[in-house]
């Protein structure tokens, strides 16, 4: 999980005796600046990471969460703009929100280690909240059904899924500026060079490096309907085994890096390979949003959008 996980952070803050509680958004109506599902994870001394609202009634929901954290019983906010608590605390974008916020105790912190356990290992865990007495239980699925709060409302159940993977062929400029900003997006990246001088630890500090090539490390690696494949080595011995496994796969995105007569070439040699018109068509290339991005930076900002909105279709 990434290193600003609030479920992560809460877990550690709890184990370490600090004192800790989630705060959940069960419920929004009309414009809600955070969607269902998320959450935002508190210190006894009010350190929080994550976010509720992106801002608008954090403050609120951190004091909530440190008296919750004090006499261990449960807090159900709700925030809005017929609320002049919530215009006070700065709700004014003409939504609302529901917020659940639950103190860790030792049973509710061993469901959920539980359950990011299973969601690191690459499993969605379904977390049931009862909402009256805080009761944790989950258990594993195969199906990315969104947070929801149940009919009659006394129960809530989280959905907690293995980020959106992004496997990128070729260690280049423009993979190291867009690898850590994909983990900021929410994304898993790995790098995969089999040119160690190109994948090479200094070169991307925190980001998963694979040394082998693109074909053995995509057998492997099992990209599927979740994962990006972006093609960025602009060699056809790279280009193109990456290719012919990305097309293999249901990745919901490939993409590959070259001008229009570059990537006429590629596909020249695909065809040749035996790879469909269909499958060819996935490419997304030239690659990335039509910005004009000059640099490596704007050139990874143009991918990464383009991965968002196909991920959001």
């Amino acid at each position: 999980m990434a290193p600003e996980d609030p479920l992560e952070a809460a877990l550690a803050w709890s184990e370490e005796g600090d004192g800790a509680a989630i705060a959940t958004v069960i419920r929004t109506w009309g414009s809600s600046p955070r969607p269902v599902g998320s959450l935002l994870a508190v210190r006894g001394d009010g350190a929080f990471v994550g976010s509720v609202s992106g801002g608008c009634v954090e403050g609120a929901t951190i004091e909530a969460a440190r008296g919750a954290i004090e006499d261990g019983h449960t807090r159900d906010l709700k925030f809005g703009v017929a609320d002049e608590d919530a215009w006070a605390v700065g709700l004014a974008c003409g939504g609302e929100v529901r917020i659940h916020v639950l103190p860790l105790t030792a049973q509710r912190r061993e469901m959920l280690r539980q359950a990011q356990e299973a969601r690191r290992e690459g499993l969605i865990a379904r977390v049931n909240m009862q909402l009256a007495d805080g009761d944790l239980t989950w258990t594993p699925t195969h199906t990315r059904s969104p947070s929801a709060l149940a009919d009659d409302e006394l129960q809530f159940a989280l959905t907690l899924a293995p980020p959106q993977r992004l496997l990128i062929v070729g260690a280049v400029h423009v993979a190291q500026a867009l690898a850590p900003m994909a983990a900021q997006a929410g994304f898993a990246p790995t790098v995969i060079d089999a040119r160690t001088a190109f994948a090479d630890p200094a070169r991307f500090p925190t980001i998963a490096l694979d040394t082998r090539w693109p074909d053995a490390a995509l057998a492997d690696l099992k990209p599927d309907a979740t994962t990006a494949i972006v093609v960025l080595t602009h060699d056809p011995k790279f280009d193109d085994p990456a290719l012919n496994a990305a097309l293999a796969s249901p990745a919901f995105y490939v993409g590959a890096l070259g001008s229009k007569r570059t990537h006429a070439k590629r596909v020249e040699r695909l065809k040749a390979a035996g790879i469909s018109d269909d499958d060819l068509a996935r490419i997304r290339a030239p690659i990335g949003l039509a910005i004009g991005a000059m640099t490596p930076g704007e050139i990874a900002v143009s991918i990464l959008a383009e991965i968002v909105r196909d991920a959001r279709a």
